[in-house]
């Protein structure tokens, strides 16, 4: 076996039923886990699965491979955790994926600190916009804005707070209020897009009745923090997460706008694969974070 981390591929397609259920619980594409299964069946030269219209069966090679697969990634859980507490300090490497703007704002300078705290731990911080796939990535611990579907994954609440509307007041100066959602119809909004997705349906919540307004605008970007750099600079209104522009906001460089109509709910998720015995330094860099990203 080449990679450790096939046979825990391989356990999460079969826990998942299809392979297009395993996508989707990994936040990964069907062409991505059909690769990485074929290149396994090819290397060992059987056939691990046999593929139905909607769900699969196990071969009589696949079920021998999971029974020993189930025993060895337990064995290995459990020696790595107990070669950490016999050494009495936690070491090792880790690769941790986050959203890019909390990630280079927030959660880098976290690390930087608990780096200095525990020397002998690596860590390799990987930020993107797009969700960060755990699988693809070999991702330790992932930073999730939505909590994950997929069953063999543990999701740790880190932050919950709301998306809110915001400008700066150069821009409001300039342009007509904002007293109400159907105001922002009249005005320019900077859009998050991902591919041909674009995020223009902005909700609101008013004594328990959601509505949902479609903006537009002219600017639109991949990245959040350019949107958040176009709203302080005045050329656009921007819908963001409370944590980013918090301090904006604090210093009067942006202003919060319809505070009556609550946005969305928006949370922050520390996400990794579910192991009987968490590694030491992975145990601990789940409190740390935690303690200290709410400060």
């Amino acid at each position: 076996m080449d990679d450790i981390g096939d046979l825990r591929l391989f356990q999460r397609i079969v826990a998942a039923g299809s392979l297009s259920e395993a996508a989707r619980r990994m936040r990964s594409s069907l062409p991505a886990v059909s690769r990485r299964l074929s290149a396994l069946e090819d290397r060992l030269g059987v056939r691990l699965i046999e593929c139905g219209p909607r769900r699969f069966t196990l071969t009589e090679e696949g079920s021998f491979l999971l029974e020993r697969a189930d025993a060895i990634l337990r064995a290995l859980d459990a020696t790595e955790t107990e070669l950490m507490a016999r050494a009495g300090h936690p070491r090792g490497f880790m690769r941790i994926g986050a959203p890019l703007e909390i990630g280079r704002n927030r959660i880098a300078p976290l690390i930087a600190e608990f780096s200095a705290q525990y020397p002998e731990i690596s860590i390799e911080l990987v930020l993107s916009d797009a969700p960060v796939d755990i699988l693809e990535e070999e991702i330790d611990i992932g930073l999730y804005l939505d909590e994950p579907s997929d069953g063999s994954l543990i999701a740790r609440t880190l932050i919950r707070s709301l998306r809110v509307i915001v400008a700066s007041p150069d821009y409001l100066a300039a342009h007509s209020s904002i007293e109400q959602p159907e105001d922002l119809l009249g005005h320019d909004c900077a859009r998050l897009a991902r591919g041909r997705r674009v995020f223009d349906r902005w909700k609101f919540q008013e004594s328990g009745r959601v509505r949902e307004i479609r903006v537009s605008g002219r600017l639109l970007s991949n990245n959040a923090e350019v949107i958040h750099q176009w709203a302080v600079e005045g050329r656009a209104v921007a819908c963001k997460a409370l944590w980013d522009v918090e301090d904006d906001i604090r210093s009067g460089r942006l202003v919060r706008l319809l505070e009556p109509y609550e946005c969305d709910r928006i949370n922050l998720y520390a996400v990794y694969a579910s192991r009987a015995h968490l590694p030491p330094r992975m145990r601990l860099f789940l409190d740390f974070i935690a303690e200290r990203v709410k400060g």
